[in-house]
């Protein structure tokens, strides 16, 4: 047993439990972060995509020893029903959700691509940028327009500011 500190979402957090836990089970059974999602417990569906230090990895595969001191986002730190993030709006605007399983890890990877680039991506763009993730009821195609979609929005909010 270790007491591993972390940042979680902003906010400071500890855990004590050994190492070896995957972030995800600390994430959903400790931290009650349920957004991240188990699908495949390989790392090759995306369910489970979180932000550590601004990179997108999947938290089954990430053991929380590896955390320690370290900044982690979920999908409940990209936003909140009350205060959604722009990728979010676009979710929800050109329904780019189905059964809503894959959604949170679709959240967090665009939202990461979206930060990494400053122009509205092609379509191939946002398929290479998403094809860690995995969806079995969308077919992708609200779900590349919802990127494109967001990532005009961010466009233009950064050439007013």
């Amino acid at each position: 047993m270790k007491t591993i500190k972390f940042k979680i979402n902003g906010k400071d957090a500890s855990v004590t439990c050994p190492p070896s836990v995957p972030l995800l089970d600390i994430l959903r059974d400790e931290l009650e972060l349920t957004g991240s999602k188990e699908c495949c417990g390989k790392g090759e569906c995306g369910s489970c995509t979180v932000l550590v230090n601004d990179k997108a990895i999947c938290s089954c595969l990430m053991l929380v020893g590896q955390i320690e001191n370290e900044n982690v986002v979920t999908v409940e730190g990209i936003g909140q029903a009350t205060n959604m993030d722009p990728i979010q709006q676009a979710f929800c605007a050109e329904g780019a959700t189905q059964c809503g399983y894959c959604t949170p890890g679709f959240i967090v990877m665009a939202r990461s691509f979206l930060d990494s680039i400053h122009h509205v991506p092609t379509e191939d763009e946002v398929m290479k940028a998403l094809s860690g993730n995995l969806c079995r009821c969308t077919g992708y195609t609200k779900i590349i327009k919802a990127v494109q979609t967001a990532a005009q929005k961010q466009s233009l909010q950064e050439m007013s500011n």
